[in-house]
Parts: C-alpha cells; structure tokens; sequence
C-alpha cells in the first residue's frame, strides 16, 4: 500500500540533475540582460557567478497589460522578489524578469504622486530583461528544456504579479493578462508544459486576480478532467478562481501593501518588504521553510479578502462531494487539527483565535464572524472564516483518502505534496 508521506521541505530544489546536492559552491550560468532575444532564446547565457549550486531557473512575468493598469505596486513586487532571493543566498540577476513594455523607454508604470496626481514613468528594475509580451513568455517556456539547466533537469519558478482574466465560460481555463493585452491561460500554460521532459520540476506562485484556475496546470491539458500529469507541477495562488484578488495599488508607500506576494515571501525569507524579520515559517522545525510553508503563513499573515490556495488543495477539494465536505465540517475543528502536518495545524490554530473559536466547536455550528468597532472589516474576517474552513476540510479529505488507501489515489497526493515540499 502506498501511505502519505510527511514530506521533508528540502524538496526538489536542493536537486538539479547530476549539477549538485544541497548548497555546495558552484559556478552557475544566468540570463543575459543585453537583449530580449538573447534571453528569451537562452535563458541561461553566462554573466554571473552564482555562490550556490543548483540554482532553480527563475522566471518573472510581471506588470498589467496597459499604462491604465500597470501600477507601481507591481514593479515594486518585482524588486521585493529581486530582494528575497538576495536574502536566501541566490544572486537576483540569475532571474529571467519580463515586466510590462520592458526596456523600451516608455513611461508605462502608473502611480499617485504626493500631491495625488496620477503619474507615470519609466519601469526602473535593476536586470529587466525584457516586455511581458505573450512571445517573450511563451518563447522562454518552450526553449527552457533545450537551455543547459534545463537539459540538466534543474526545476523553473514562476513568479507572475499583474492582473487576470475571469473566463466566464469556463473559470477551470482563466488567463494571464499579458503587455499589449495578450491572453496565456491556463491551458496554453499547461499544454507548453505538457512538452517539457516528465523529469523537469515546475512550480509557480500567482498573484492576481482569479488566480486559483492555474491550480489546473496539474492536469494534461490543464484539462481538470483528464489525469494528473507525471511531471511534477505545483503553485500557490493568491485566491480562488472566481474571486478577484488585491494589490494591484498606484500607492507608492509599501508599507502599506497587503497582498499574497507580500506575505508569501516574507514567509519564505524571513524578512517583510520593508526588511524586517517576521515570525519564522518553520512550522515543523527541520531548519528549512518550505512553499508550503511560507503558504501558510500567508493564510493568517494577509489581512485581505483574499482566499489563498494551493494545487494539492484544489485537488483534494475537487476529491469530495458539497455533503461530503458538509459532514467534514460537523466534527469538532479539534479532531482535524490533531490530523493535520505542522504548517496546516499553524493555520487552523491562529484563525481560530483571529476568529475567536474553541477547538472543541464544530464549524458548521460556530457563528460567521461579524465585523465590530476595533476588529479587522468584515470582507477580511470574512477571508478568515473561508480560509479556516478551507483548511479543515484540506486536512479532513487528506486522512479520508489515507484510511481508503487508494494507492494510484495516494501516489497522485504524494506527488503534489513533495512538489509544495520544496524550496529555493
């Protein structure tokens, strides 16, 4: 029988091929940032010197499809991502950085100066490659196989901040709103990946609207009706897929940003936007935070509406019935959170005191929050309450399919987990 594995947060990352184990000193090749076609065609032209071994290859796709839309909050993602890496040990040049019109010189980044006048200027990110045009994206995606990482089997991150676009026929195949309004959906993301060797890893982090629905690049085809594919694919999401997200601002003060991104690297690294030390995301004390981890300090961290979600979870939802789930929610919060791995006990935990439950109550039976004088507005205790309950029934669906024992079932669980195990 195959059993659920607690997977170690060491992950994929700490592997690249035969290149290296762990974090031995290696010397590393990088994007170029002379031209966009040199990058795009050669993700991995040599410029820099990386001081670890095994380095992922990291792909930013970033910034809103027109000057209306493509606000400072979104290059200054970038550069908080840039500074993320610098803190983990990884050189920030290593990147791939696609964002907006890219390096053409026009004034395209959308912000409120202090007089509160709409301004705009000229994207200003150290190692800009190029646009967010949809050839740029898909060009890189498709030739990232052929590139020496790729061909060594070194996995590629996806970091995409910008906007996304509901599919009102189906919201399983909603989209990315690419520079000069290109469309890549889900589908078109994951048919490219269908391409790729099974043996090179993929995960992706998305922070826009309705970003849940790339929970399918999973799937062959990203087709949720068809199986789940062997390459190993996960990402985290700022919300689900039929809800817009946050963050998307003109402010130009980051310390007022709240959204996923922020969150969501602040766990990884340690470090906020601003640089200061967080509580640390090392929920099950092995020394490393992995995705997953920093995921879930996401879920309480982000004082937003937002409903963050990951591929595992997504699928797991999709293993239950509306009763089923219904039935899950009727046990006492307390029997889950003994079932639950570290991070997911960290979330159940913290939300229940935001939202002031005792374990022993059921959820179904525990009153909706309701926004009072000094408490966080209703649509952000609002997000608590669906997160809380989200994550119960993550927990309660994983310890169904693990007494049912369905071995093809647990094997497709074990992969999206070990795959959220991961880290940089």
């Amino acid at each position: 029988m195959v059993k659920l594995r607690q997977s170690a947060a060491w992950g994929m990352f700490a592997l690249c091929g035969a290149i290296a184990t762990g974090f031995a000193v290696a010397t590393l090749t990088t994007p170029s940032v002379s031209s966009i076609s040199e990058s795009v065609l050669e993700p991995d032209s040599p410029t820099v010197v990386s001081s670890r071994a095994g380095a992922p290859s990291f792909l930013v796709v970033a910034g809103g499809g027109a000057p209306s839309y493509n606000e400072i909050a979104l290059e200054k993602n970038v550069r908080y991502f840039q500074r993320t890496l610098d803190h983990l040990g990884w050189d920030p040049a290593i990147s791939t950085l696609f964002f907006a019109n890219g390096n053409d010189g026009q004034a395209t980044v959308r912000y409120i100066d202090r007089f509160g006048r709409e301004r705009f200027k000229v994207p200003d990110i150290t190692g800009l490659t190029g646009a967010a045009t949809a050839p740029n994206v898909q060009t890189w995606l498709e030739t990232y196989p052929q590139t020496p990482k790729g061909a060594s089997t070194c996995p590629a991150f996806m970091y995409f901040t910008g906007h996304g676009a509901l599919n009102d026929d189906n919201d399983d195949n909603n989209a990315l709103i690419l520079w000069e309004e290109e469309l890549l959906s889900v589908q078109d993301l994951a048919q490219t990946l269908d391409q790729w060797p099974a043996d090179i890893p993929f995960v992706t982090m998305m922070a826009q609207c309705y970003a849940g629905s790339f929970a399918n690049v999973i799937y062959e085809q990203g087709d949720p009706t068809k199986a789940v594919a062997l390459q190993s694919r996960c990402g985290f999401f700022a919300t689900v897929k039929s809800r817009p997200s946050v963050g998307c601002t003109p402010l130009v003060n980051e310390a007022d940003y709240r959204d996923y991104s922020s969150s969501f690297f602040a766990g990884l690294s340690g470090r906020d936007r601003l640089g200061h030390a967080v509580e640390s995301a090392d929920y099950d004390n092995n020394g490393t935070i992995s995705f997953a981890e920093a995921h879930a300090f996401a879920k309480v961290d982000g004082e937003t509406s937002d409903w963050p979600i990951s591929t595992s979870e997504d699928w797991l939802q999709r293993q239950v019935t509306a009763a089923e789930q219904q039935s899950m929610l009727a046990q006492p919060m307390q029997r889950w959170l003994d079932a639950a791995r570290p991070e997911q006990q960290y979330v159940i935990a913290a939300l229940m005191d935001k939202l002031g439950y005792r374990p022993q109550e059921a959820f179904d039976t525990a009153l909706a929050p309701k926004a009072r004088l000094m408490s966080p507005p209703q649509e952000v205790l609002t997000a608590y309450y669906m997160r809380l309950r989200m994550e119960l029934i993550n927990v309660a669906v994983t310890q169904k399919l693990q007494i049912e024992g369905d071995e093809t079932t647990l094997k497709t669980l074990n992969q999206l987990l070990d795959c959220e195990a991961g880290t940089w």
